[in-house]
């Protein structure tokens, strides 16, 4: 995309009006959906509790640990290669996922009254977050944007989503391999089949959320979105995972009090590998694989994006070995900065794309 192809007036919303603006739109939109499913929304088994208090939760806990994570002097290594603007946000604390993840998991299992299913999901969501405190440990300790190698982080995401998978075929039916085509009231008989299909959909959705986070209030703001569409999908038929959702949702915009340009802190892997593995665990649960996949319509397309560059890059490599490139940078949303985007334009606009995928979504709930 070229830079005349960009916007040609700039978005005219700071960054703390576009997280408002979200904070106030979901929070709209659950009271909202509990209202259409019959739910008080000051109770536990609704969506507009946990959403509330992990967003306080979350944003009060952000005032103690950003200045933590300051002193420890975790800050973030920015590579060099990358959009020129990003080269003054060296320094910028990372490993923000420490204190919303947390949250989210805690209030929700106490909302649930520490249901199977939350807690399964919430051990699901806390070890890839581990695998991401890892990663990004390393990041720092070696002074690099390098941290685990990628085959280790892969092998650590299938040891944790076989564990995953394994409990499923223990607590859940033979049914659960049938993956149900909403609209049509058709299911897909995967079988044995399922079972690699649910593990590359822990590792994938994991890795497209990580790829998402690049920009202020990117990732945070778009899995809010995402995660929160999923768990109003699934009220009628789960509603403890539905906590679980609104929960986490809840801690994104939380987090976003000190993520949204200019970002405080960045989640690290540490947040957007957690976040990613809560999406695939909840979607395994119950049913939701088509929501999902077009719940995480953003985070397929960035993952497409790397690679397309990738394989256009090795394609087209000369006798000097270098080859062209598709995009200026991936994931898109470099390209997009680099095409004359600015970043609240980018993130307003994915937004928007996220809140209409979602939408699409909701238009199959059967109040």
């Amino acid at each position: 995309m070229d830079a005349k192809l960009s916007p040609n007036q700039g978005l005219n919303i700071s960054g703390i009006g576009l997280a408002s603006l979200l904070a106030l739109s979901l929070t709209t939109a659950a009271l909202i959906l509990d209202g259409l499913g019959h739910r008080v929304f000051w109770q536990a088994n609704s969506l507009t509790m946990p959403f509330f208090l992990c967003a306080v939760g979350a944003g009060t806990a952000g005032f103690w640990v950003v200045p933590l994570l300051q002193a420890l002097k975790t800050g973030q290594i920015i590579r060099e290669d990358g959009p020129q603007a990003h080269l003054k946000k060296a320094g910028t604390p990372t490993m923000g996922g420490i204190f919303f993840i947390p949250v989210a998991v805690t209030v929700a299992c106490i909302l649930s009254n520490f249901a199977q299913d939350v807690l399964a999901v919430s051990v699901l969501t806390l070890s890839y977050g581990l695998i991401g405190w890892i990663d990004d440990w390393q990041i720092l300790h070696r002074k690099s944007n390098k941290g685990i190698s990628p085959k280790m982080k892969l092998a650590l995401q299938i040891v944790f989503a076989t564990g995953f998978c394994v409990w499923m075929m223990f607590n859940r039916d033979f049914s659960i391999t049938n993956i149900a085509l909403p609209w049509v009231g058709l299911s897909l008989p995967l079988g044995l089949l399922f079972w690699p299909v649910a593990g590359f959909v822990l590792v994938a959705e994991s890795n497209a959320t990580n790829l998402t986070d690049g920009i202020d209030g990117l990732a945070g703001g778009t899995v809010a979105i995402a995660i929160f569409a999923l768990g109003a999908l699934i009220a009628p038929t789960s509603p403890d995972l539905m906590i679980f959702c609104a929960a986490m949702s809840g801690s994104c915009v939380g987090f976003l009090a000190h993520n949204r340009n200019p970002a405080r802190v960045f989640m690290g892997d540490t947040g957007s590998l957690a976040l990613g593995g809560a999406l695939a665990a909840v979607a395994l649960l119950t049913n939701s694989l088509v929501a999902l996949f077009i719940l995480s319509g953003i985070f397929f397309v960035e993952t497409l994006s790397v690679m397309a560059q990738v394989s256009y890059y090795k394609a087209t490599k000369g006798p000097d070995g270098k080859g062209k490139r598709l995009f200026k940078m991936a994931p898109l949303h470099h390209h997009l900065e680099l095409s004359g985007w600015t970043e609240l334009q980018v993130v307003g606009a994915f937004y928007i794309i996220a809140a209409i995928l979602a939408t699409i979504c909701l238009t199959s709930i059967k109040f």
